[in-house]
């Protein structure tokens, strides 16, 4: 246990720096991502949150890919340096994802592994793939579903006594909120100026 508590500490640091820097839509956000997700990856196979676990390999993918976006923009679309609001089909693919996707990927973990909450974990996983698609392409109410799927992991860590990670999600939660705001805010401002 105390190893897992060693790599708590540097996932709480990497995390934290990682979503403070993606909430301020600073670009080094992403590469601490990639830090971040490579420990969380090993800690969650620790203590068999496998769809937690898989989910680092997706993070991993994603950041590489919002950092080109980031730092490019999309060629094929609008400029996704600048941030824009989910579309009403977005959001209704998103719900029938979160909750279609998170039931099948439970189900075969508990079914076909020793998984530990198998329906949350794979629940709150599906999400927060969908949370960092979004955030790779500047959708302000990728901020919306980072505070639902922490309220719930809040819990969900408490409960597997990973007391930092809990409290971790807790900052998370708070900055999440922030960044909400703070990219609305943001929006305002492009729009007057355009």
């Amino acid at each position: 246990m105390a190893w897992i508590m060693n790599i708590e500490v540097w996932t709480t640091i990497t995390g934290l720096l990682c979503v403070y820097l993606n909430a301020r839509e600073n670009i080094w956000g992403f590469p601490i991502a990639l830090i971040n997700v490579s420990i969380f990856f090993i800690m969650f196979y620790q203590v068999h949150l496998y769809a937690d676990m898989g989910l680092q390999v997706f993070f991993f993918i994603l950041s590489v890919i919002g950092w080109y976006f980031w730092l490019t923009g999309d060629k094929n679309s609008k400029d996704v340096r600048v941030t824009r609001n989910m579309t009403k089909n977005e959001t209704i693919i998103t719900i029938g994802t979160i909750l279609v996707g998170g039931m099948l990927w439970a189900f075969l973990l508990d079914k076909f592994t020793d998984a530990s909450i198998p329906y949350l974990d794979a629940t709150l996983a599906v999400a927060s793939i969908i949370a960092q698609y979004f955030l790779s392409r500047k959708v302000l109410q990728n901020w919306l579903i980072w505070i639902f799927i922490n309220v719930f992991s809040i819990g969900m860590y408490w409960y597997k006594e990973l007391y930092m990670t809990s409290g971790l999600y807790l900052l998370f939660l708070g900055i999440a909120t922030w960044g909400y705001f703070s990219w609305k805010q943001e929006m305002g401002k492009v729009t007057l100026a355009a």
